[in-house]
């Protein structure tokens, strides 16, 4: 059974003239990506927190560097969903539209949305620990079994440009994440569950300052009870239909 949308969803998305968005793992799992803690193949005997950090890295940098070489490998070879092209429809939609994502797959970039702010980073970038040079790929397949790859201009190690435990997110992104929640007409939550803060608060945030804050999930998130709206599904079968119902609703003047 397909999931409904509210009349008054619709109208306000009809007449929205800044909308922002914020995406989590669900939306990149429908593309095969699998979610930060599930097994993957020869690294389920590792916990995430036991890579993803600091000092993991410091320890085994090549360890590390070798898991996220992995992980990126993983990313490449999915492409985006229906709802990662749908985002990038509704984009066109809007004078103003913010897409905020938790991801760092680069799904919603390779889509065509050209308005994203990453809150945790993108994994098809690097950069030197020493320098803070940006390193490209080619630099990164000289990963050796016995050594990490070390910077070629100062010799520092290599790491991906996303945020690990413990770490501070982007000040601007955030920053910028929080104004587009204020200044939403509408906001929607997708495939989050709103367990990991600060990002969590955004919709808070922008409910707070007058959006309709509707969330779009396989189920409802812990913060769901606090929201407009609740539409239960995968965001590829339910975001291709909100793009068109919005389309219908604007092209018959009608406000729901």
């Amino acid at each position: 059974m397909q999931a409904s949308f509210s009349d008054r969803l619709l109208t306000r998305l009809a007449d929205a003239r800044r909308v922002a968005v914020l995406t989590g793992a669900g939306i990149s799992a429908e593309s095969g990506i699998p979610t930060f803690r599930d097994p993957d193949g020869l690294w389920q005997r590792f916990k995430p927190e036991e890579l993803a950090n600091v000092n993991a890295f410091l320890q085994n940098p090549r360890l590390v560097q070798e898991w996220y070489r992995h992980r990126r490998m993983v990313a490449e070879k999915c492409r985006p969903n229906p709802g990662h092209t749908a985002l990038r429809e509704m984009e066109g939609l809007y004078p103003e539209f913010t897409l905020i994502t938790q991801n760092v797959d680069n799904l919603h970039q390779r889509a065509g949305s050209s308005r994203v702010i990453e809150l945790h980073g993108n994994i098809s970038r690097n950069y030197c620990i020493g320098c803070r040079r940006p390193v490209m790929d080619d630099e990164l397949r000289d990963i050796r079994e016995d050594k990490p790859t070390i910077c070629p201009a100062c010799g520092g190690l290599i790491r991906p440009d996303v945020v690990w435990f413990g770490e501070m997110l982007p000040i601007e992104a955030f920053t910028e994440a929080q104004k587009a929640a204020e200044r939403a007409d509408v906001f929607l939550s997708i495939g989050t569950s709103a367990l990991v803060y600060p990002a969590a608060g955004l919709p808070l945030e922008a409910r707070k300052h007058g959006a309709y804050v509707a969330e779009i999930n396989i189920q409802p998130s812990s913060i769901a009870d606090a929201l407009d709206e609740t539409v239960e599904g995968k965001a590829g079968e339910v975001l291709p239909r909100l793009v068109e119902e919005i389309r219908q609703v604007r092209e018959k003047g009608i406000h729901r």
